[in-house]
């Protein structure tokens, strides 16, 4: 069987201590020799995009106990949790049998009680149960009711219930749904207890962990966060943001409030998720707010909470059609970007070489003559992965007008990039049966 790996489910916005003991805890709990974590890509799952590129944060997961990286598609990587689950977890299936397990954080490192309640509510009509229970309030709201009465319903003590509340617990229960409805997908589910500040905490909580969104906060506000983050994560995004290379949210800002200005109501129908009604709320928004989160703010409603707009702003910002996440999301993952791999993450791929259930793409320059060969016999499929990468290759383009000090080099940055690997080493190859040095 050769090594055995865990899969981690990551956005590493930016990589920090806490992220560093997940590595650690996954390794141990489940006895595995390998990492390997499928990260979001340039758009991240609350709708806004990445701090820093994805062969950065690559680079600080590959330099802190990851051993392989390759990245969630944008379907699903900027989607609400369910579909984030079911992606992740295609994209790890793929490297079975030598990946058997993954290992997600939890605020109660309750394993137990999460498949309790996610078997109780596994295979509900989740949409009609929460309205059931709007009553007035939002959607995240309605939601908690109807888990904590499935939790109330179990015979929970109150001492040790779980805090249904919690984004990691609720995110938690999206994975083992997710695994519920995937049969075909065997692998074991671990899970550890978060430590340290909460995931929405903007400020440090204690004096060496702080959630991501601190650290941006920090960033932002030219604060030190040398004790919060490995001391690679630092320099990484040190340099980045001494050579422009840290998104700008106000260019994005920018984009996205020209797409709502000239947003009419015949392109209504082509964005995807888009409602009726949110046109004018949209136009309204972007005619008065000075900043992103003015423009969030102005669209937000009780209906519509902050990361469903900043989602559906994501996908006007990017020309998302109904059309093409909704065939993605049906038909599945249809080939794997690898980010990069350390020596031993390299020695594991070429393990799974033979049994790769999806193609693995490198630099894509080669991917479209891969994807010819892998579904010579599939051509529905073939048009879908080429639609996805059309996808793949346009939220790039729109990610490098996000960077200040952009070098002027091909906007199609998966084009220029070869996977991230140690210096001199064999790299996994397209091929089976091959490698290049």
């Amino acid at each position: 069987m050769g090594m055995r790996a865990v899969g981690l489910i990551t956005e590493y916005n930016p990589f920090h201590n806490g992220h560093a003991y997940h590595v650690d805890q996954a390794r141990i709990c489940s006895g595995a020799e390998v990492v390997v974590a499928v990260m979001g890509g340039h758009f991240l799952q609350r709708g806004e995009p990445a701090l820093v590129d994805k062969w950065e944060r690559a680079r600080m997961a590959l330099s802190c106990g990851v051993d392989v990286v390759v990245e969630l598609p944008f379907p699903w990587a900027c989607n609400s949790a369910p579909h984030f689950a079911a992606g992740a977890l295609e994209v790890l299936h793929a490297f079975s049998p030598h990946l058997d397990c993954f290992c997600f954080g939890s605020e109660s490192g309750n394993l137990d009680e999460l498949k309790r309640i996610a078997a109780a509510i596994a295979f509900e009509d989740e949409g009609a149960r929460v309205r059931h229970y709007r009553r007035g309030e939002s959607y995240p709201a309605a939601r908690q009711r109807r888990l904590l009465q499935v939790d109330n319903a179990g015979g929970a003590d109150s001492a040790d219930a779980l805090d249904l509340h919690a984004p990691n617990n609720i995110l938690g229960l999206a994975y083992l749904r997710a695994l519920a409805a995937a049969p075909h997908i065997d692998m074991k589910p671990l899970t550890i207890t978060r430590i340290g500040s909460s995931f929405h905490a903007s400020e440090p909580q204690s004096t060496h962990i702080a959630s991501a969104t601190a650290v941006r906060h920090m960033l932002e506000q030219q604060q030190d966060i040398t004790p919060y983050v490995p001391e690679i994560s630092a320099r990484i995004l040190d340099q980045a943001q001494h050579a422009g290379r840290i998104s700008d949210i106000e260019r994005w800002f920018m984009l996205i409030a020209a797409g709502c200005m000239g947003q009419n109501s015949a392109g209504d129908a082509q964005i995807y998720q888009f409602q009726p009604g949110l046109r004018a709320r949209m136009l309204q928004a972007a005619l008065y707010a000075k900043t992103y989160t003015e423009l969030v703010d102005g669209v937000k409603a009780r209906h519509l909470t902050r990361t469903r707009v900043q989602r559906l702003l994501c996908y006007i910002g990017l020309s998302v059609t109904p059309a093409e996440m909704e065939s993605h999301l049906d038909q599945g993952v249809p080939f794997i970007s690898l980010l990069g791999a350390s020596a031993r993450g390299e020695i594991f791929l070429r393990q799974c070489r033979a049994s790769m259930k999806l193609p693995v793409a490198g630099n894509f320059s080669r991917l479209n003559a891969h994807l010819r060969r892998h579904y010579r016999s599939a051509p529905a499929a073939l048009a879908q992965a080429r639609q996805l990468l059309e996808l793949h290759n346009r939220s790039a383009r729109m990610y490098s007008l996000l960077l200040p000090g952009w070098s002027g080099a091909s906007r199609h940055m998966d084009y220029m990039r070869d996977p991230l690997r140690p210096t001199g080493s064999i790299v996994f190859s397209l091929k089976r049966g091959a490698v290049r040095a």
